[in-house]
């Protein structure tokens, strides 16, 4: 065997490994457990809580679906020293606000505002959710009915996303698929390390939460909901995130550049995942997802690239439903894919320090 029959046969060992991690994640979907559906209002009433901070613009409609909502006892905003008029707009919805104080030394600010509104709260099970999310008036009733059927002590959903431009909709669509490459759909039973979340949309055991420590352990995490599940799963609770579509819009980014910044910002999981399992990951993306497409049109494809594309190509089928609307954009988001593997590893690659909202973290 030459040097080249050597490259190419280790190119295929390669890419043959990568691919069966890849389609066995896939494969998965089979398998999750069902979406979340509207459920009978609870005997007793659960509070919700937003945090906040300069959302005028976007949480007028929130409030209006979740105050008074069947099931809904208290909503208590907490205003995280927003300088537009997010807690006027809030008290005017009827909800109650709470004013965040500063932020303590080595905590994010998102982590700090949900800490000091699960402890404002009294019922027994508390849903958070951010104020860019429009949910089904049903949904807070809904979540906290599955978990308890299906014995969940904090459980979060996926939503569906409005992504308002054609750009938009093409790299986000394959910014999400990168993580179901990776970690597979929602609904699917994962190691407490490997689980997944989304802290647009919680529901917890209030009580046991604020005893052991509520968000304090994740305090200083940029990436505070996966952060969050993952030690609450490897402390003994039972942790769940299923897709919830149906009940649940969320309106993250307005444009290409804020979801290649704002999500870049998260989608490598920084402070969660260690180095090495990001590199495997970034490589099972990059090799399955990512690269056999261009290898097939440039004439370097196999048949190990028409099987990787064929399922790249049913994973558009399998999340159509994460997003409002499917166009021509959606559908051609896998020549995203490129770009959003470089998302992943300038995520990987980042030294130093990060801001969000105005506010600057390690």
């Amino acid at each position: 065997m030459n040097r080249r029959q050597a490259a190419r046969w280790a190119s295929r060992c390669v890419r043959t490994v990568a691919g069966a991690i890849a389609v066995s994640r896939l494969a998965k979907a089979a398998r999750a457990a069902p979406p979340l559906a509207e459920s009978t209002p609870l005997d007793d009433p659960i509070d919700v809580v937003i945090p906040a901070r300069d959302e005028a613009e976007r949480i007028g409609p929130l409030l209006d679906r979740i105050v008074g909502a069947p099931g809904v006892g208290k909503v208590i905003v907490v205003d995280d020293q927003s300088t537009d008029d997010t807690a006027a707009i809030a008290r005017s919805a009827g909800a109650i606000v709470s004013a965040g104080s500063a932020l303590p030394e080595g905590w994010a600010g998102k982590a700090w505002a949900l800490q000091q509104g699960i402890a404002a709260a009294t019922a027994e099970w508390v849903v958070t959710l951010d104020a860019d999310t429009r949910p089904d008036t049903a949904l807070p009733t809904a979540i906290v009915a599955r978990a308890r059927v299906d014995g969940f002590d904090f459980v979060t959903a996926g939503g569906r996303f409005e992504c308002p431009t054609r750009p938009t909709r093409w790299l986000h669509a394959s910014m999400l698929t990168t993580l179901v490459y990776r970690f597979g759909p929602p609904g699917v039973a994962a190691a407490p390390d490997r689980v997944m979340a989304n802290g647009q949309c919680m529901a917890l055991r209030r009580q046991r939460f604020v005893d052991e420590g509520g968000m304090e352990h994740v305090a200083g995490q940029v990436v505070e909901d996966v952060a969050l599940a993952r030690r609450l799963a490897s402390n003994g609770w039972s942790v769940g995130f299923l897709d919830g579509a149906e009940m649940l819009t969320v309106r993250m980014f307005e444009s290409l550049s804020e979801a290649w910044s704002g999500w870049g910002r998260s989608l490598a999981l920084p402070g969660v995942e260690p180095r090495s399992r990001q590199l495997a990951d970034l490589a099972v993306v990059a090799i399955a997802q990512a690269l056999p497409f261009p290898r097939i049109l440039f004439g370097r494809g196999d048949v190990i690239d028409l099987v990787l594309l064929a399922c790249r190509l049913g994973t558009l089928v399998g999340t159509r439903t994460a997003y409002e609307r499917s166009d021509a954009a959606y559908w051609l988001s896998p020549l995203a894919d490129m770009a959003s593997t470089v998302s992943i590893g300038r995520g990987i690659a980042a030294r130093g320090r990060q801001t969000w909202r105005g506010r600057t973290y390690s």
